[in-house]
């Protein structure tokens, strides 16, 4: 198992002057891409400007300098945008400060007790169809701005945020949606230009839309007619803790946890695959950790690894820590000498940027390929997940998306499971075999598949004797067992010892065997009717052979 080393450690050990002229490049590009997208991400999450800078400055720093990947990069994401969202309109800055530290905290014990590897265990419908319910929340979010609508109040749950814009459609301004099409025009176009491609497209739809704004004095709001513009560095803030903060919160630290962890290490993954490298995943979630709660006590909000920023890294030569580090170092210099500046920035410019975004999110594509080529069950988890994402929460979606994952899972194993009566067929290598009657006195049952509760009920009962008196229960394809299945064999053994029936376990495997060794149905049964292979358990089914009970019925 891998040890809880910063990759940054390890990369400079055979670090080169020309490896930091590399990772200086690449992580003053990724610092402008990052500057329009934090600063959208702040406002989409409710919060200031200038916190979306503090977010990608303080975490993505911290996350750099502890994380398990050389290239990642990290800062505020879209995922967390409505989660943000609903925590400030709920609880303040305060609870969301709380909400953050608590879920850095569960980040960091996670990697520290080497559970980075359990994130596979999230069903790939489940981070589909939230992923894909972000993404249009983001979007029904981002209608306001983009048309310039005049809101009679302000709503927070996504349907009554799109109910509002539809009442207050009549108000567009047209001005409004001139500039949000401008830069939609721009993000969309710009990196068609082959001869400047590495400049962003959204900087560019900055710049240009502000100056469009500015010069020709258009009636639409920029950031500087909504919010106070502040340039000072992050500076520390403890905040209070409470017990009714911390009750109130801890749902939405564990939704910030769990979605830190899944996103994080995805990009991670993904980042894996364009370096030919791995990465080590507890100690990406130490670092995600406690960049969280480093970002909290800075004036932040929720940040994760961002697979867009990290391949931009990467395809500019970014290949190790360092470049993370100065891209959150050129942003803190744009934001002590350059923010005031943003205040020009017009806001449909910013829903356009963040409509890019929830577009590249949906994941649209895999969507249809999911609908298309997956069972109808993970079909209706996907759906059930995207729709209680949109309508309730991300929470909800989890929650519910997990469970119905759960016992659509369960059900597919307890259908696997199998416990039929058979003549024996031994494997003879030529695809052929051979019987092997059972003889009279012997009752062989096979028991395929993981015995759990859902299964447990499979496992027969022993109602009539059949003038037998041994059964031999083979167990070879039993993978593992719980305590209700074993309850259920025991009541079986129970069953067959009132009748004068001799149980003879064939083939236990090693975690049903030590589930039989602690209940104590091990030392009940007797180490010797326990055979290794059926031959034995045939064998040993020899030696028992008597009557059963007077007065058993027959078949």
């Amino acid at each position: 198992m891998k040890d809880l080393t910063p990759q940054l450690l390890s990369s400079l050990k055979h670090y080169s002057r020309q490896d930091f002229i590399k990772d200086v490049t690449a992580g003053v590009i990724v610092a402008i891409i990052a500057l329009p997208l934090s600063i959208a991400l702040a406002l989409a999450s409710g919060v200031s400007p200038e916190q979306g800078l503090y977010t990608a400055i303080v975490a993505g720093f911290v996350i750099s300098a502890l994380g398990g990947s050389k290239v990642q990069i990290a800062g505020p994401t879209a995922a967390f945008a409505t989660i943000v969202a609903g925590i400030v309109a709920r609880n303040g800055m305060e609870g969301l400060a709380v909400a953050t530290i608590l879920a850095g905290l569960m980040l960091i014990i996670l990697g520290l007790l080497r559970l980075g590897s359990m994130i596979k265990f999230i069903p790939y419908t489940i981070t589909t169809g939230f992923t894909a319910g972000i993404a249009v929340t983001i979007l029904i979010g981002q209608l306001k701005d983009f048309f310039g609508l005049t809101f009679t109040h302000t709503p927070v749950e996504t349907i009554e945020k799109l109910e509002e814009a539809v009442r207050a459609f009549p108000t567009a301004n047209w001005a409004a949606v001139g500039v949000g099409a401008l830069a939609l025009a721009i993000l969309c176009l710009w990196p068609r230009v082959k001869p400047v491609q590495k400049i962003p497209a959204s900087l560019i739809a900055v710049v240009v839309t502000a100056a469009a704004v500015k010069l020709m004095a258009l009636p639409v709001n920029t950031i500087g007619d909504l919010y106070t513009i502040s340039s000072a560095p992050p500076q520390l803030h403890l905040p209070a803790f409470s017990y009714d903060t911390v009750a109130a919160v801890l749902p939405d630290a564990f939704t910030i946890a769990v979605l830190a962890a899944i996103e994080s290490l995805l990009s991670a993954v993904v980042a894996d695959e364009m370096i030919n490298s791995r990465h080590n995943s507890n100690m990406e979630l130490v670092a995600q950790g406690a960049g969280n709660a480093a970002s909290a006590l800075f004036g932040g909000i929720p940040a994760t690894g961002a697979i867009a920023r990290t391949a931009a890294n990467i395809k500019n030569g970014g290949r190790s820590p360092v470049a993370g580090i100065v891209h959150a170092g050129v942003l803190l210099l744009v934001l002590v000498l350059l923010m005031p500046y943003a205040a020009l920035i017009p806001m449909p410019c910013i829903a356009a940027i963040l409509f890019q975004v929830a577009y590249n999110m949906s994941g649209w594509r895999t969507v249809v390929k999911v609908v298309r080529r997956s069972p109808k069950s993970d079909v209706a988890v996907l759906a059930v997940t995207f729709l209680l994402t949109v309508i309730f929460d991300l929470v909800v979606a989890i929650v519910v998306g997990l469970s119905l994952a759960c016992l659509l899972f369960m059900k597919r194993m307890a259908d696997v499971a199998v416990v039929k009566e058979w003549e024996y067929v031994e494997d003879t290598g030529d695809d052929q075999g051979r019987m092997k009657p059972v003889p009279a006195h012997v009752m062989v049952y096979e028991i395929s598949g993981p015995m759990f509760f859902g299964a447990a009920d499979k496992i027969p009962h022993m109602e009539r004797a059949s003038g037998r008196s041994v059964l031999i229960l083979r167990m070879r394809s039993v993978p593992a067992m719980d305590i209700t299945a074993l309850n259920s064999l025991q009541r079986l053994y129970g069953e067959c010892r009132d009748k004068g029936i001799a149980v003879i376990f064939s083939h236990v495997n090693e975690q049903p065997m030590s589930v039989f060794r602690k209940s104590g149905l091990f030392d009940a049964v007797g180490e010797e009717s326990f055979a290794p292979n059926i031959d034995a358990a045939l064998a040993r089914a020899a030696e028992l052979r008597q009557p059963a009970v007077t007065g058993a019925e027959g078949r």
